[in-house]
């Protein structure tokens, strides 16, 4: 049976429960993620995220409750985790003084490759992050984004069947987090779980079929991103430009916008149907306009309608 089809969950959690000193940085976390899909955790800071990764990457333990990962408790097996969990911090630390290609391999030889399967594996990653150029040059002379680049090589060098991402587009430009995108869709289509947490939800927007949502210390609800709950009241903007006279159809038609230099206006509207429907107007008065592009996704909102009382 190949992992899609298995009905066992990627990981479960149950009551998890995790303080520091008076801080309660998990409190009776529960949830379950399916196999094979990317899912994004969605929270704001504080809200317990990296202290669940941790816990999923059998690197902490958890004060109370239970947690699975591919079937397998982290804290009664976490060497038995390492083997087949790829994991991604929001700070790492690199041996500066070798060079990226001897980067990947010493942690190749750290999750006891054969040294001809970690080299080929090393060259391979290199190219899959595009930093073949790279491969022979010290890390310490890499930016910040090569880092990053080199780090998630790093977290794929064994292989895994599961990734957990902690803020991976940190540093990156917008070419590079675009690259990355496709890299942890290109891990999906191969049959890799992968949880992310990021703060860019445009970005996981893009790239997750699920979503987690996160808030002191507990999961809100899990949803594919196609049912994502929405605050009831909650009016989507969007980014008009036009050729010529925008504003004054918008005041005729009394319409609230605010002025975006250059030749740009922003207006709300409730939902798609809706500004499909003003910009239909703005057309019948003559305005040519030349772009409209909602600002924020579904995602976006979702997390404001979370972040105000907490999704159902």
């Amino acid at each position: 049976m190949t992992m899609q089809e298995s009905p066992q969950p990627a990981l479960v959690c149950e009551g998890v429960g995790r303080s520091f000193g008076m801080n309660h940085a998990l409190n009776g976390f529960s949830m379950s993620l399916p196999r094979g899909e990317v899912c994004a955790l969605v929270g704001p800071n504080g809200s317990g995220k990296t202290t669940l990764l941790l816990i999923l990457a059998g690197l902490l333990a958890p004060d109370r409750g239970r947690a699975w990962i591919g079937g397998v408790d982290p804290v009664a097996h976490p060497f038995a985790v390492h083997r087949f969990v790829g994991w991604m911090p929001d700070f790492f630390g690199t041996y500066d003084d070798l060079t990226s290609r001897e980067y990947l391999e010493l942690f190749g030889a750290a999750h006891k490759m054969p040294s001809t399967k970690s080299a080929a594996r090393a060259w391979e990653l290199l190219g899959l992050v595009g930093l073949m150029d790279k491969a022979d040059a010290p890390v310490h002379t890499l930016s910040r984004g090569q880092k990053q680049k080199l780090g998630f090589a790093r977290t794929l060098i064994h292989s895994p069947r599961i990734l957990l991402l902690d803020e991976p587009a940190s540093g990156l430009d917008p070419r590079a987090r675009i690259e990355l995108r496709d890299l942890v869709r290109r891990q999906k289509e191969e049959g890799v779980t992968v949880v992310v947490s990021s703060h860019i939800l445009s970005e996981l927007e893009e790239m997750s079929d699920i979503v987690a949502f996160v808030d002191a210390g507990q999961c809100r609800g899990v949803y594919p991103l196609s049912e994502l709950p929405q605050s009831a009241s909650s009016m989507r903007r969007y980014r008009v430009r036009a050729l010529n006279d925008i504003e004054a159809s918008l005041r005729a038609m009394e319409v609230a916008y605010t002025r975006l230099p250059p030749e740009r206006v922003e207006v709300e509207a409730l939902n798609d149907d809706a500004a499909a429907e003003l910009l239909a107007q703005l057309v019948g008065r003559g305005v040519r306009i030349v772009e409209m592009t909602a600002l924020g996704g579904g995602l976006e909102e979702a997390f404001m309608a979370m972040d105000q009382s907490g999704p159902a």
